[in-house]
């Protein structure tokens, strides 16, 4: 066997269903979107994934779970069109106000999810997908971004597989395994005769900016599901016997950045 026998979308999907990866309901993410919103600017993420980016030859954008719009928003003063798809009615009401706050007037929303059928998502020649690539089928989510773009991709994948601080994943107790990372993503990619090329940015972990335990508590379950009176009690201890490191939710986080041209340049 060699490389090229592998089937990793495959490999992909059978890692994310032992890992018990799920698609949340949007109904989750209509809850948070204004509390993500009102936190939209405060972390550099957003300006370092620009500063990666070629727009050159590039008029339009399409903004893969674009969420509240940080990604789009950002860069719609040198675009002519910019598209946010989400598949959660909060966020893209929440980037639509934010468009109009901004008075911008070329941004436009779609209410899509990555599974669903894609035939009447126009193509763009730039496509992002920042930190919205936790899919059940990978392989078929980078077609469809792929097939979107005229010129250039780029999207966010995180690192390690976990969104939490390992720390704190250990205090939980919990055997599933670390849901598959970028690495599914360059090795697809290069089954499709693309040529990824691989950054990294650091960020704040999926924890952090937390004022007290209560919400604390909240973001945990938000990321890992519903949580026991053990498990409550064991990371009311550890916010406790460190209230700094509680408020930074533990170790930063990294993104893997991957981009791709889509045409020859």
């Amino acid at each position: 066997m060699n490389i090229s026998d592998i089937d990793f979308g495959q490999l992909y999907r059978e890692h994310m269903a032992a890992a018990g990866g799920r698609e949340k309901p949007p109904e989750e993410w209509d809850a948070r979107a204004a509390s993500m919103n009102a936190h939209a600017g405060e972390s550099g993420y957003v300006s370092e994934f620009v500063r990666r980016m070629d727009l050159s030859g590039c008029a339009t954008l399409l903004d893969v779970g674009c969420g509240t719009g940080a990604i789009g928003l950002a860069l719609a003063d040198r675009m002519t069109r910019v598209v946010g798809l989400d598949y959660s009615r909060g966020m893209l009401d929440a980037m639509l106000d934010n468009a109009a706050q901004r008075g911008l007037t070329n941004v436009e929303a779609i209410r899509c999810a990555w599974e669903d059928d894609w035939s009447g998502v126009p193509a763009c020649d730039i496509v992002v997908a920042s930190r919205s690539t936790t899919v059940m089928d990978m392989a078929d989510a980078l077609a469809k971004l792929d097939a979107k773009a005229k010129r250039r991709v780029y999207l966010t994948s995180m690192v390690g597989g976990r969104f939490i601080d390992a720390e704190v994943a250990g205090l939980l107790g919990r055997s599933r395994p670390p849901l598959p990372d970028y690495i599914y993503i360059l090795n697809i990619l290069y089954r499709m005769g693309r040529r990824p090329r691989l950054d990294y940015i650091e960020s704040d972990n999926r924890l952090a900016g937390t004022e007290d335990l209560d919400a604390f508590l909240r973001k945990v379950a938000f990321s890992v599901g519903e949580l026991s009176e053990d498990e409550r009690a064991r990371l009311a201890d550890w916010h406790a016997a460190n209230p700094q490191r509680a408020r930074q939710g533990g170790a930063p986080f990294h993104w893997a950045f991957v981009s791709w041209d889509t045409q020859p340049a």
